[in-house]
């Protein structure tokens, strides 16, 4: 197993690269990348770094030239022999060849596009722009660059002791929280913590310890690489991204009603009816599930994002009750900001109603809070977000208003055709 410590105090980039390969990212991002490849490959947009914490400056903790050499380095990058086999190859959700061949032609071949990178007071702008199949890659490695370099930024003035104290601390805590797991009766929970972990070792680490400690309860990891290297599922279906664009791209407001079911219309398309997992809080959950189609409801489940999630796995569960099917054969996935304590509470709360899994991200990859100084190492939550599609503004406005995106009047706009009310706003921790 790998010293982190060491590896950490030793640091060279050429060596330790933030991101390793093309496949360094979640799962989702290549289902939907080969979905949008075949839809909507002449769909231009723009992808923006978004830091939601504006008190963490990170242009004065990253140096610039060391960003621009990590983004550099991506640019470099092209898939391998090893990693082509395997996404080839490979058996995803009980099917073979998820990827098809057009696509990963088009893939093996695929160098990332050019950034924009600038200086704005103490925040770094960072924004992407081309074709939507191309520019969507930037999203996880441009978070997982920042993410780590702030933590290497905190990191590198703690001397070899320190630092073998620090993820002695931070493994024990990922060990004990690990067995407050183990007891749990039917638990099914994955690694979804790319995109703010703390490094790439370090989530490399987590999986292991997942790994051991939960056995058949760990379900898999979102992240490729370490699915690759560590021959477990690589999980994931579906992201905002989709219905964000789409409803971009809608003409008038009737046509942008209709563009989050035109999404889930490609998807159940493009792949022959697997991965059926709904993500219906883009533009609230209770008013997308009212007014979905009939076929919507024989779906296999829905993944909880956003707002209180035992009000949304509530509304879940009344929906499928409502359209004459049995919740107790469907899958409800939670993934906003979890931790043990509300992992426990919500399997004990609605394991008996549905099958209840959990993608478990921030607080697995990224929990230092406490453990250095000025708590310098706590997560924070910074998003790359498409903000346009075709020149038009994009809109996301969630079941927690303090996760809405896109402007005023465009956001009052959604609303209206969405119907969506007054709504609870939540802190938003990562």
């Amino acid at each position: 197993m790998v010293d982190i410590a060491t590896r950490v105090y030793n640091h060279k980039w050429k060596i330790d690269p933030i991101v390793r390969s093309l496949i360094d990212t979640d799962f989702y991002k290549l289902l939907m990348c080969q979905s949008v490849f075949r839809n909507k490959p002449q769909t231009d947009v723009v992808f923006s770094l978004i830091n939601r914490s504006n008190h963490i400056p990170l242009a004065k903790l990253i140096d610039e030239g060391e960003l621009r050499e990590q983004l550099d380095h991506i640019r470099s990058l092209s898939l391998s022999r090893g990693e082509s086999t395997w996404l080839r190859g490979n058996t995803f959700y009980g099917k073979r060849q998820m990827f098809r061949p057009d696509f990963m032609e088009w893939f093996e071949n695929l160098r990332l596009p050019p950034y924009h990178l600038e200086r704005k007071g103490d925040q770094y702008e960072l924004t992407f722009e081309g074709k939507w199949h191309e520019v969507m890659l930037w999203e996880i490695p441009a978070l997982a660059v920042l993410m780590e370099l702030r933590s290497r930024a905190v990191l590198n003035g703690m001397r070899r002791f320190e630092l073998q104290v620090l993820y002695a601390r931070a493994m024990t805590r990922v060990w004990e929280k690990i067995a407050q797991l183990r007891n749990i009766e039917g638990l099914g929970i994955a690694d979804f913590g790319t995109r703010r972990r703390h490094s790439f070792l370090w989530q490399d680490w987590c999986v292991q310890a997942m790994i051991e400690g939960l056995g058949p309860s760990f379900t898999g990891t979102s992240n490729c690489l370490i699915a690759m290297r560590r021959e477990v599922e690589a999980i994931g279906t579906n992201a905002h991204e989709l219905p964000m664009v789409y409803s971009a791209l809608a003409e008038d407001n009737a046509a942008l009603a209709q563009a989050p079911y035109d999404v889930l219309s490609d998807w159940h398309e493009e792949h022959d009816g697997n991965l059926r997992i709904i993500l219906p809080d883009t533009y609230g959950t209770k008013g997308f599930l009212d007014r979905a189609p009939d076929w919507l409801a024989g779906w296999t489940g829905i993944r909880i994002d956003s707002g209180d999630p035992a009000t949304g796995a509530e509304i879940a569960i009344d929906w499928w009750k409502s359209r004459d099917e049995d919740p107790t054969q469907k899958r409800i996935i939670f993934s906003d900001g979890l931790d043990v304590d509300k992992i426990r509470e919500l399997h004990a709360q609605f394991a008996d109603q549905t099958n209840v899994s959990f993608g478990w991200g921030t607080l697995l990859t990224n929990d230092f809070r406490g453990l250095v100084p000025n708590d310098a190492l706590a997560p924070f939550s910074l998003v790359c977000k498409a903000v346009s599609a075709n020149g038009r503004p994009t809109v996301k406005l969630s079941d927690n208003p303090e996760k809405a995106m896109g402007p005023t009047d465009q956001i009052e706009r959604y609303k209206r055709v969405f119907g969506v009310g007054a709504q609870k706003a939540i802190e938003v921790i990562v």
